[in-house]
């Protein structure tokens, strides 16, 4: 199960975030000479990735990767490529692996998947969720094929078409992050803590996972911890 770690608010969220990456970078860094970072779309991690970007790290050793895109032109301002431009995140990696769904979503999930065999096991994945508990672009009572990346055909939240790494692929990393900020979270947190089967609870139930929630997202929604474990608050 993952570990629960609450921050006092979103800034502190995106604070504690920074500077856990910073730490799996310098230690896959030590290990074997890479940081392979896989990154979350949506408004959440965007702060976390504005700091990173202001921040010193051994850039030359990283490469960044994506758990989903949505199938619309390569500078549209809402392709998660792009928001993670703006952030100056993508100017200081070495490498930058987006997912190139301009050519479609079935040959883009074909083409990423190759991209990924090579890159597993990941160092480190980002994810955000969404109000109704869903990750990456795995929506809540959709089936979703066994496979390390696919494409959605049926999105509920626009654009219908999107590419999405798979629960399997997700989870093969050495470590993962999942970021919750926002009062709009606070049912999905509710539901995810009473035990609800949301897509950010399943991609989320390996050990060497991390909730780092920004603390009214938990009071709100009542702190009932699953399975008898406590949420720890961020050590000062």
């Amino acid at each position: 199960m993952a570990e629960w770690q609450t921050e006092v608010d979103a800034a502190a969220v995106a604070d504690a975030a920074c500077r856990l990456i910073g730490m799996a970078a310098r230690n896959a860094i030590a290990d074997h000479g890479k940081f392979r970072l896989v990154l979350a779309g949506g408004s959440t991690p965007m702060a976390t990735y504005e700091r990173l970007a202001a921040s010193g790290q051994d850039w030359k050793r990283w490469s960044l990767y994506y758990g989903d895109e949505r199938c619309l032109p390569p500078e549209h301002p809402e392709r998660n490529s792009q928001m993670v431009r703006t952030t100056g995140l993508t100017l200081r990696a070495a490498k930058h692996y987006p997912i190139a769904t301009e050519l479609g979503a079935k040959e883009a999930a074909a083409d990423y998947r190759t991209r990924v065999k090579r890159a597993t096991p990941f160092d480190m994945v980002i994810l955000g969720m969404g109000e109704d508990g869903h990750t990456a672009s795995l929506f809540p009572g959709q089936d979703w094929p066994d496979k390390p990346v696919f494409a959605v055909k049926d999105s509920p939240k626009p654009p219908a078409e999107r590419v999405t790494l798979g629960v399997s692929a997700l989870q093969n990393c050495h470590s993962m992050l999942v970021l919750v900020t926002g009062e709009s979270k606070i049912e999905a947190v509710r539901q995810w803590r009473a035990g609800a089967d949301l897509p950010v609870a399943r991609v989320s139930s390996v050990g060497h996972a991390m909730v780092l929630v920004e603390k009214k997202c938990l009071e709100f929604a009542g702190n009932q911890a699953p399975q008898d474990e406590e949420a720890v608050e961020s050590p000062k």
